[in-house]
């Protein structure tokens, strides 16, 4: 038999967070292939034109950057509400694009945002189910 350690919840949440922001960003490198995107890159003509939109962006793909490194060094109270919260924010956001994600160009962004609210919903059970401590 091999031998299967716990595995503690702190390092599966920072796993799961790393696995999704590696989809996020295969998702929008892959995207940059599909017709027409290097050219609306270059005129400006996208849903990225602007300051405003860039900073909301930025802040948007930084939550699970940092989630990696909060799910290890946070405190449990305050690490299992975060992870509860943008586990949920993030499997509602990826569900929404891969339902509004129907041109056939864009089948491995639906790959990607299925994948994604999958890990991410596994986010929020596992926070959910955060081990007790026995005493």
């Amino acid at each position: 038999m091999l031998e299967n350690p716990k595995i503690n919840i702190k390092i599966k949440l920072a796993a799961l967070w790393t696995s999704a922001l590696f989809c996020y960003i295969y998702g929008d490198y892959f995207q940059l292939y599909t017709p027409d995107k290097v050219n609306s890159l270059i005129s400006g003509d996208n849903t990225l034109n602007s300051p405003v939109t860039l900073l909301i962006a930025s802040i948007v793909m930084a939550i699970p950057s940092v989630m990696i490194a909060g799910s290890i060094l946070l405190k449990p109270g305050l690490n299992r509400i975060l992870n509860i919260v943008f586990g949920t924010l993030f499997t509602i956001m990826m569900v929404a694009i891969g339902i509004y994600s129907t041109h056939e160009w864009y089948l491995f962004y639906v790959f990607l945002a299925f994948l994604e609210s999958i890990i991410t919903a596994l986010i929020v059970w596992h926070a959910w189910k955060w081990p007790k401590t026995v005493l």
